[in-house]
């Protein structure tokens, strides 16, 4: 292979890789694998990708360049024939709420320019088409009037400030106008007209009287028309005598009905990010401050006669209810079914009022009038909270912006779809020449982007999905895609797990994408431990053997085939069968009456299910991507429960009837992806709480002793000890104005969080910050003998976490590793902690198969312990190693919703319908 065709790395020893040299042959899909913490990370991101952005600095500005150029180089000796490199990882996603997945690809930009270019205005009053009418429009029109009807081409009178209707009568006969048109009739000027009469009534001005014909004088008809517009300042109508209609037509942007005025359609008033087009009342966001409807009727299933009106079951409020109950007899109103299955038009009269009732509304308005009382205060902020904005409807926008629509649909309706529906919604678009031409390059873009996303199995997302909802791997095929729809040639793309949320029905998707950027001339390297993409891979490098300090060396690097037979790869013999995570033999039984049902779950896709989760047993929630298994599980069962338990949920709950046997556990747990801390000050050792120990030590020292240290000397959360000028972190953030924020070593402590002076104390010949610069395993070894720090230290090593460093700043934590150091300290607690169940989405991520096997083993050690588990999961080791399946679906968004199957992985391998079940059935074979 020539140099020019390939990346060669020589002497990298970044983190715990072993001075390791390499070739990478360029325009490939390489495939970096190995057990977690092996140094694939290290490689791609810290070694490879480092030194590519370290590369683009240089071409920087002199400004930006102050601060990027202390970046550190990577410790490697050379790296040849690098491109610019592209990183899509799985910590992309910000907390803006006003980001969206529209946002996010640039798709609602284009949209917001295609409405603006080709988007139709209706009236808001009448529904008519607004839009302005010129001479030559209204001649057209007049010639599709059939032939020989008779018309009247008129201009509504004009009233001037200050002028009486005689006077105006007056000045028409001068300008040689002798007859006007006032209901129905055609009066002479000239005659004796009772004004009276015709004060205060719609008067219009006869221009011209012409029979249609094929052969009409259109120069003069055109000249009639011209006449009326300016005599009627942009307003005229054509009166057809034979059929009576009545055509109005508005030189101006207005409804030629209405006379209302609207604005023409620009880019920013398609906008919630600009002040012109977002709502007024909620800014953009699409939530307000408001009545909460869940509050005031926290239970849907019960009737109003059950007190389904939460405020009004009170001894001080009765009265409202009384006056329901009498305005319901009156109207019709049911009060004897629940509260769901009232229609839309009755609920408006319960929020109104009718007919003296004062409705939810007025009660509200009636507490806030007493707000200076100190309980009618209280009451107000139990049952207020963010909603949907009740101005905009949760759109964002202006309602002049919903008011213009592209074959019927306004923007709002279109980023309400899925992916799918906007793709197919597109495809189909009929549109006429004219807008064909002013919008093809537009379209172009938005089929391009929707494309890309559907074929990455993003098709059940919507468009105007907050950003911040988003999984980690969601996020990183979103930006996969984005990457594609720019087109680069000749780049190096290094990927993060991209498979991780994908349900391995739709891995094929994601395949062909990064085959596609590969056959662009781009070079894809990708992070990855699913079999599948190893699979399709051109180049495989495996990393190990071990974690941590015991891994860093090339195993193997060559094709899928040599990976297979290869002796020396724990990868290979995974992949080959050779080894593998057994079924196990025995499986838990659910007991009848021990488990949490949700009835009527129906929050986004989900179609109103009844879902049965079984307690003290190991559940998989499973489906393809977009059933609705987070919905389910995240939004409902977690959030209503955390309701329950605690009082209070921040969040949104999803729509439910209600939940039953919640009574049956203590407490409830959500260990997710989320990072364990802000800031680099959060890290493992603290997060399992074994500093505590490691300081009392320290302080325990001779030397810490004369000094009078005590052990929150070592603490880098407290003034004391810590270096102040980054306050402990080690590092100083640098904010950049149009690059991401950057975090740089401190250069008073050179990132060890200390004062030089507390660096002085060492216990067997380490101070406190070599301490933290420790993996586990290392640390475990150090501290032997004491087992209060070795106990839990150990916990983090039986999830696979041996190798991160106790010290690790919670922003360079993965996913997956932040959320099995939660694991870690839910295992700690598990014994004396009463039964919890614990809720897991996707704790495969970042997991090679050998630590799938350790993973299993801590959820075995939560469940001995009696506690209840939740999974969400796409990773086949897992599920078949579930005591029950409930597998969602079949398809995703509008397709999805249901329950497919529920049963043990050999009773779901046998259903015909379950995707789940196809993929399972080779692995429990």
């Amino acid at each position: 292979m020539s140099a020019e065709r390939k990346i060669i790395i020589k002497g990298a020893r970044v983190h715990n890789l072993k001075n390791i040299n390499l070739e990478l042959p360029k325009n490939n899909l390489i495939v970096f694998t190995g057990v977690s913490g092996s140094g694939k990370s290290s490689l791609a991101f810290d070694t490879i990708y480092a030194e590519g952005q370290r590369r683009y600095v240089e071409s920087l500005s002199a400004y930006a360049r102050q601060f990027l150029e202390r970046m550190e180089k990577p410790d490697v000796d050379l790296i040849e024939g690098i491109a610019p490199a592209i990183a899509i990882d799985q910590k992309t996603t910000g907390k803006n709420p006003r980001s969206t997945v529209g946002t996010m690809t640039e798709i609602y930009d284009y949209l917001r320019l295609l409405f603006a270019r080709i988007g139709k205005t209706y009236c808001s009053k009448c529904g008519n088409l607004v839009q302005k009418d010129s001479p030559g429009f209204v001649v057209e029109k007049i010639k599709q009037i059939p032939e020989g009807g008779k018309i009247f081409i008129l201009f509504p009178l004009q009233l001037h400030k200050g002028h009486t209707l005689e006077e105006e009568i007056e000045a028409l006969k001068e300008k040689g106008f002798y007859r006007i048109y006032v209901e129905g009739e055609l009066l002479d000027v000239n005659e004796n007209l009772n004004l009276r009469k015709i004060l205060g009534k719609e008067i219009y001005v006869l221009v011209d009287r012409i029979v249609v014909r094929h052969d009409m004088d259109e120069a003069r008809l055109f000249d009639s028309v011209e006449m009326a517009f300016n005599e009627g300042r942009g307003n005229m109508i054509v009166k057809v005598l034979d059929s009576g209609e009545t055509f109005k037509f508005s030189e101006h942007f207005e409804c030629a009905y209405c006379g209302i005025e609207y604005e023409e359609p620009e880019p920013r008033l398609f906008s919630f990010n600009n002040p012109y087009g977002a709502c007024p009342k909620c800014q953009g966001f699409g939530r307000a401050y408001g009545i909460d409807w869940d509050a005031i009727v926290p239970d849907k299933t019960k009737s109003i006669k059950e007190g389904a009106i939460h405020p009004w079951r009170s001894e001080k409020f009765a009265w409202f209810q009384k006056d329901l109950m009498r305005i319901a007899k009156k109207v019709g109103i049911p009060v004897d079914i629940p509260f769901k299955d009232l229609t839309p038009e009755q609920i408006e009269i319960i929020k109104n009022g009718y007919d003296g009732f004062e409705g939810i509304n007025g009660f509200f308005n009636l507490l806030e009038e007493n707000s200076y009382k100190v309980h009618y205060r209280v009451m107000l902020s139990r049952y207020r909270g963010y909603t949907t904005c009740d101005l905009c409807g949760g759109s964002r926008l202006r309602k002049e912006a919903l008011n213009v629509k592209i074959a019927g649909k306004s923007i709002y309706d279109i980023v309400k779809m899925s992916i799918g529906e906007a793709y197919q919604f597109f495809q189909n678009l009929e549109l006429t020449d004219y807008e064909k031409t002013v919008s093809a390059s537009i379209l172009s873009e938005i089929n391009k982007r929707l494309k890309y996303l559907y074929e990455v199995g993003l098709g059940y997302l919507t468009l105007d999905r907050l950003s911040n909802t988003l999984s980690g791997g969601e996020a990183q095929r979103i930006n996969l895609a984005t990457a594609l729809g720019s087109s680069l040639v000749g780049a190096l793309y290094i990927l993060d797990e991209p498979s991780i949320g994908l349900h391995p029905r739709d891995t094929h998707r994601l395949i062909k994408i990064l085959k596609s950027l590969k056959e662009n001339g781009n070079t894809v390297i990708v992070v990855e431990h699913d079999r599948e993409i190893i699979e399709s891979a051109d180049h495989i490098v495996d990393l190990g053997p071990g974690a941590g300090e015991n891994g860093g060396k090339i195993v193997f690097q060559g094709s899928y085939e040599g990976i297979l037979k290869d002796e020396n790869s724990l990868t290979g013999k995974y992949l080959s069968g050779r080894l593998k995570i057994p079924v196990p033999q025995k499986r838990r039984k659910p007991k009848k009456g021990n488990s949490i049902i949700v009835r009527g779950a129906r929050e986004h896709n989900l179609k109103n299910i009844d879902v049965e989760f079984p307690l003290n047993v190991f559940v998989c929630v499973t489906g393809v991507s977009g059933s609705g298994k987070s919905t389910l599980v995240h939004d409902i069962l977690y959030s209503a429960l955390r309701k329950i338990k605690y009082g209070t949920y921040e969040g949104k709950i999803g729509k439910f009837d209600k939940i039953e046997g919640y009574e049956l556990i203590d407490a409830v747990e959500m260990v997710d992806q989320s990072p364990i801390g802000k800031t680099p000050r959060s890290n493992p050792v603290t997060y399992i709480k074994a500093f505590d120990g490691i300081r009392e030590l320290f302080a325990s020292t001779h030397l810490a002793k004369v000094r009078g240290y005590t052990p929150g000397h070592f603490s880098f959360n407290i003034p004391g000890g810590r270096c102040e000028t980054c306050e402990g972190d080690g590092f100083v953030k640098i904010e950049m104005q149009f690059l991401a924020d950057i975090y740089l070593p401190c250069e008073s402590c050179n990132g060890k969080r200390y004062k030089s002076e507390i660096l002085e104390v060492e216990y067997k010949g380490k101070n406190i910050s070599d301490v933290l610069n420790m993996t586990v395993t290392e640390a475990i070894e150090f501290f032997k003998g004491h087992r209060k720090i070795v106990d839990r230290l150990k916990v983090l090593e039986s999830v696979g976490l041996g190798y991160i460093k106790l010290g690790q700043p919670a922003n360079t934590l993965s996913g997956g590793e932040a959320q099995r150091i939660k694991l870690s300290a839910h295992l700690l607690a598990s014994e004396s902690s009463p039964h919890t169940l614990f809720i897991f989405d996707e704790p495969t991520t970042g997991l090679h198969f050998d630590d799938i096997a350790k993973l299993l083993k801590a959820f075995d050690s939560l469940l001995d312990a009696g506690h209840s588990i939740i999974v969400i999961e796409h990773n086949m080791d897992v599920i078949k190693c579930a005591d029950w399946i409930i597998d969602l679906g079949p398809e995703a968004g509008d397709l999805g919703g249901y329950v497919v199957a529920v049963g043990t992985p050999e009773e779901i391998a046998q259903n015909p319908n379950s995707y789940t079940g196809q993929f399972l059935r080779k692995y429990l074979d």
